[in-house]
This record gives structure tokens, C-alpha cells and sequence, in this order.
């Protein structure tokens, strides 16, 4: 980042005009007083007019222009104004230093040398931000007073010139000291350490200029977070991950350079481009969608770090800016949403905001404010969707929340547990499942419903808060009897579980002592590799309703065959999920499934008609 658009350092300058113009001001009719003793005035009040009025007077009319929200090009012409009303400053005090050295009165002369250093070591301290201008204001102060002494011709006047010339170099390695610290200072303050990136401070201040300068030009702002980013921390350590994130790093600045683009990073996994600016929208528009199609095929490609070969994806936001009216950080809002949004669509996409994902997400964070109510408003209920085994008989179920809101009517799952995962009621909600399914379960145990097990979904938000483990502990010795027939499993899906391998393995760990057992849910459709499966201990893997439904499929059933061969091989029971046709549960059996759970046998049902369904299997 270039020191000029450092926002800080423009106020920096700023202050400075006042300081040297209350300098000058005080310092200057101290010349209007030697010319009353020592000369005819007429100098000294023409200077002092020119010091005291003509050049404060512009001073503070650049003082009064500045404004943070000036764009970068009207900075650096003010930066510019700046500088040539400072050196105007140091060369008058010059020019009185020529005029009373001419003079024959030597008392005029120590008067004058003595302002000379002084406006010398002034320039040195106040100028040091800006490198050529204090190099050139000390040299212009400093250089007529060594060729004074010169002119002298005497030994002590040539010993005074050569102490000037030292004089001259500390001042100017003073203030190259001061300067390279301002200088390494701006750097820290606005560049990441880790990859030499803008970090989110540079990238706002960036943000803004560029908006207020639009006019009626558009551009485009990324938000890219990368995918299972922590999955590479967690497995393979941080110094890993810290150098995996300096190589996306380089390769996004080698794309964003050959399309005049800039790039951040905000923090973590987290990274900005902003673009250079389009004539038309549509012009913006695609050149984003190019531009993010490139980026995520660079970030696809394989890392070879420490003899590793590591695979990852990106989650990207686009939002395309245009109005400088509106705030710069509402653009990065909607990035953001269309990031996030990339990541509910199972990641490794690319979203444009629109105004109807601000719609979306709009309902969203309604359902999320009426979820907050939903357990103390009673409009939370569980479904029970019968598992059958080879002989159609129900030998277990899964555990489904349903949620009928007063106001939204039934809102489905899959659109209030990823909110309820995003915002960490998943945690609540969680509990309000496990009280009462253990409930039920307990209940059919004492009964003697003829079942085996009871699976219940668990997310990985849940399984890494510090109090799962003794929450479901304390819910399991209050709810569940000693003599419980029935096997209770948590049911955890691939994609989540192995991002967080070593918590899972520990919380399995601690749950398997009291009889609890786990499951992979939505098999295949993660990223996790077929060790992962030995490394945790597991009883159960569910085949997702994304290969049963093609599962006629050549392809699709070499690799449910596969799936099935790997489970039975780890001597895991296969349950097929979403089972809809006879066809399919046919193909399935031949494959040697051992469970299946589908619409062909039974939607989710309440308690009671989930009784009736076991009753019913029983009597057959």
C-alpha cells in the first residue's frame, strides 16, 4: 500500500499546516525587530506580510479543504499543494538568511545563522513523513549556510562549514530514520503479516475512496472464504495452514495483477478483491463472473506443501458497487450475504447479491427471530420415519424436528436447522430434541416396542460446545432407565464431522460408555477420505438419498456397491436413505443393504402413528 492512501497519514499532514504556520506566525516579526534596529524595515515588513499573512492564509485555506471523504486523486493533489506551501516556507526563511548575510553588521549575521539551524532542525522534524520533501527543504535551509562559511575564507569558518555539512547529514539521518519508521509503521498497521496482504483496515479505507470516485462507473467487490480451511489446521497444524494461506495468497495477487484488481486480507480464511472500474453494469457484472470463475479454478488447484498434497475450494461472494451515496461497508455487507449464501448451497460456488437474496435473507432473519420463541411457544414437535430391514420389519427410527410457527405456518428443516447451526440455538434446540426423544425412547423401552435402535441427528455445533458431553450425560441418567432396551445412535454428517476430527473422536470416546453409539449420515457426499472411517468408531453409515435416487445408474451403483463393501469390510450396518421405489429397494437389496428408510415405507409420523407402524410390522 502506497503511504498516500493512508488515511491516517493525511491527517497526519493535516496537522502539520497549523504547527508550521504557528511557528512562522509567532517566529517572523522577530525579523520586523532587526530591522527596526539594524536596517530600513522595508524587507522585513514586505517578508513579514508574506509570512505572516499571504502564506498562512493559503495554509489554512488547504487546512480548511481537506476532508477524509476527498477521493485518492484529490488527496494527492492536496498532498502536492501541501508540499510546495512547506518548501515555500523553509525558502523564504532562506532568502532573509542571503539578505542579512549580505549585510556588514556580524550581529545580523549570529541572528540569522542561529534561525537558519533552527528552521533547519524544525524542517527535519516536522517533514519527516514525506521523504523528498525533507531531503529538499534541509538541503535548500542548510546548503546557504555552509557556502557562507565558505565564503569566509577563514579556518573557523571553514570548520563551521564542515560541522554544517555534518549538521546537514544527522538531520537528514534523523529524519530518514523517522520517515523509514512512519514508513514500517503505515506498513504494520495496514498489511497483514503473515501474507503481506492489505488487511481489513487498508481494504476498508480502499473500499471508500474508490466509492466516493465512481460517478456513474461501476465495480465489483469479492469476498472469498476458503472451505475446510480448518480441517487442514486441525489435521495437519498450523504451520501448514499458515503456509497453505501465503500460497492462495500468491496466487491471488498473480490473477488480480493482470486484471488491475486489489487484494485483502480481512482476517482467517477470509479474503477481498476489489475491482478497477467498468463504463456499464453488465460489463461489471461479467467481468466478476469471469474474474471469480479463474480465482476459484486457481484456489482448486493442488498445493503441494512439506510433501503434502492438499485440496481446497472457495465460497465467493459478488457485490457490485456503483451508488457512492451508500455506505462502502453495505457493499461488503452484501458480499457477505452472497458468501454465506455460496456456503448453504454446499460451498465451492460463486453467489451475486440481488435483491432478492436480500429478500431471502431478509426471511431469514425472521424465521430466525421467531425460532428464538419456538420452544417456549410449544411449536416444536418430533416426527419418527420408521428404518425396515430386509423382511419389511420396523426395527428402529430416525428422530425428525418439525416446527409449525403461528405466524410462517410448518417450516421445514432443512430451512430452520442450518439457521438455528449459523446463529448457535442449534444448541438449545439440541436439548429440547435430546429431552424428548429420550423421553419417548424410554417410554417404547418400558412398553416393549419391538425396535431396536433410535437415531438422532447431532450437529457438529453441538458435539463442540464444552457442556455436550455432560448435557447429554445428565439427559441420558435423568431420562433413560438402567434397563433400556432400546440402542439410542447419534447421527452426524460426513462433511461436518470431518472438518472437526479430533473433537468427535474424543466426545465418541466419553458417549460410548454410556451405550451411545454414532453414524455417518449422508455418506459420499463429503470430502472426507475412506481412512477417516476406521479412524472413528462408528456402528452405522447411511447411504444419502443423492445416490439411492440414481441408483439404476452404472456409476451410481459401482459406488453404492463400493460404500456398501467399505461399511461391511468396517463391519458397519448400511441403512439406505430416501428409498421411494420398489425398484430401487431391489437394487439396493441385491447390493446387500441392510436397512432402509424411505417414503416406500413410511413419511415421518407422529409417536403415536410410529407405535402403530411397529405394531403393524410385529403382527405380520
Amino acid at each position: 500500500m502506497n503511504v498516500s492512501e493512508n488515511l491516517t497519514f493525511y491527517k497526519f499532514m493535516h496537522r502539520q499546516i497549523l504547527i508550521i504556520i504557528a511557528l512562522n506566525v509567532f517566529t517572523a516579526p522577530g525579523y520586523l525587530l532587526m530591522g527596526y534596529f539594524y536596517t530600513s524595515m522595508v524587507y522585513e515588513a514586505i517578508w513579514l506580510v508574506l509570512m505572516i499573512l499571504i502564506l498562512p492564509v493559503y495554509g489554512y485555506s488547504l487546512y480548511k479543504q481537506f476532508s477524509i471523504n476527498m477521493t485518492i486523486v484529490q488527496k494527492e493533489i492536496w498532498l502536492t499543494k501541501i508540499r510546495y506551501f512547506m518548501f515555500t516556507y523553509s525558502v523564504a526563511w532562506s532568502l532573509m538568511f542571503v539578505y542579512y548575510i549580505s549585510s556588514d553588521n556580524l550581529e545580523m549575521h549570529y541572528i540569522t545563522i542561529a534561525t537558519q539551524i533552527g528552521s533547519g532542525v524544525v524542517a527535519a522534524t516536522l517533514l519527516a513523513s514525506q521523504r523528498k520533501l525533507f531531503f529538499f527543504t534541509v538541503i535548500s535551509i542548510m546548503l546557504p549556510l555552509a557556502i557562507y562559511f565558505l565564503v569566509v575564507g577563514q579556518l573557523f569558518s571553514y570548520i563551521l562549514a564542515f560541522f554544517t555539512a555534518v549538521l546537514t547529514t544527522v538531520l537528514l539521518y534523523a529524519a530518514k530514520n523517522t520517515n523509514d519508521y512512519i514508513v514500517k509503521s503505515n506498513y504494520q498497521a495496514y498489511h497483514d503479516k503473515l501474507t503481506k496482504l492489505g488487511n481489513r483496515r487498508y481494504f476498508l479505507e480502499i473500499l471508500e475512496s474508490s466509492v466516493r470516485e465512481f460517478g456513474n462507473k461501476y465495480s465489483y467487490l469479492l469476498l472469498i472464504d476458503l472451505d475446510y480451511f480448518k480441517t487442514v489446521n486441525d489435521t495437519l497444524g498450523h504451520d501448514i495452514g499458515d503456509e497453505l494461506l501465503r500460497e492462495v495468497a500468491r496466487r491471488m495477487v498473480m490473477l488480480s495483477n493482470k486484471y488491475d484488481n486489489n487484494v485483502a486480507r480481512l482476517g482467517g480464511d477470509e479474503f477481498c478483491v476489489l475491482s478497477h472500474v467498468y463504463d456499464s453494469e453488465d460489463e461489471c457484472l461479467n467481468s466478476a463472473k469471469l474474474f471469480s470463475e479463474k480465482l476459484l479454478s486457481e484456489i482448486k488447484q493442488t498445493y503441494i506443501i512439506k510433501e503434502n498434497h492438499l485440496h481446497i475450494s472457495a465460497s465467493i461472494g459478488v457485490s457490485v458497487l456503483n451508488n457512492s451515496s451508500v455506505d462502502p461497508a453495505k457493499y461488503l455487507k452484501e458480499a457477505d450475504m452472497a458468501m454465506y449464501e455460496a456456503k448453504y448451497h454446499g460451498r465451492d460456488g460463486i453467489i451475486v447479491f440481488t435483491e432478492d437474496l436480500y429478500a431471502l435473507v431478509q426471511d431469514k432473519l425472521q424465521i430466525e427471530r421467531l425460532l428464538y420463541f419456538a420452544i417456549a411457544n410449544e411449536e416444536l414437535s418430533l416426527n419418527y420415519q420408521p428404518q425396515v430391514n430386509t423382511n419389511d420389519k420396523v426395527i428402529g427410527c430416525e428422530v425428525l424436528v418439525r416446527w409449525n410457527n403461528s405466524k410462517l405456518g410448518a417450516i421445514g428443516p432443512d430451512v430452520f436447522i442450518p439457521i438455528a447451526e449459523d446463529t448457535g440455538y442449534i444448541i438449545e434446540l439440541g436439548e429440547y430434541i435430546l429431552i424428548e426423544a429420550f423421553k419417548t425412547i424410554n417410554e417404547w423401552s418400558k412398553n416393549d416396542l419391538a425396535i431396536q435402535t433410535v437415531s438422532i441427528n447431532i450437529s457438529m455445533r453441538q458435539i463442540l460446545n464444552k457442556d455436550f458431553v455432560n448435557m447429554v450425560v445428565k439427559t441420558y441418567n435423568q431420562y433413560i432407565e438402567p434397563n433400556c432396551k432400546i440402542r439410542i445412535i447419534f447421527e452426524i454428517t460426513e462433511t461436518s464431522s470431518s472438518d472437526n476430527l479430533s473433537s468427535l473422536k474424543e466426545t465418541i470416546k466419553q458417549l460410548k460408555e454410556y451405550g451411545i453409539a454414532f453414524s455417518i449420515d449422508d455418506f459420499g457426499t463429503g470430502y472426507s477420505s475412506i481412512s477417516y472411517l476406521s479412524e472413528i468408531s462408528l456402528v452405522e453409515l447411511k447411504i444419502d438419498k443423492t445416490f439411492v435416487d440414481k441408483c439404476s445408474e452404472a456409476k451410481q451403483k459401482l459406488l453404492i456397491k463400493l460404500m456398501v463393501d467399505i461399511a461391511k469390510n468396517l463391519n458397519l450396518t448400511v441403512v439406505a436413505e430416501g428409498v421411494e421405489t420398489l425398484s430401487q429397494r431391489k437394487i439396493l437389496e441385491e447390493m446387500n443393504c441392510d436397512l432402509y428408510q424411505g417414503y416406500l415405507f413410511s413419511k415421518p409420523v407422529t409417536k403415536e402413528e410410529f407405535q402403530k407402524l411397529c405394531t403393524l410390522s410385529t403382527d405380520r
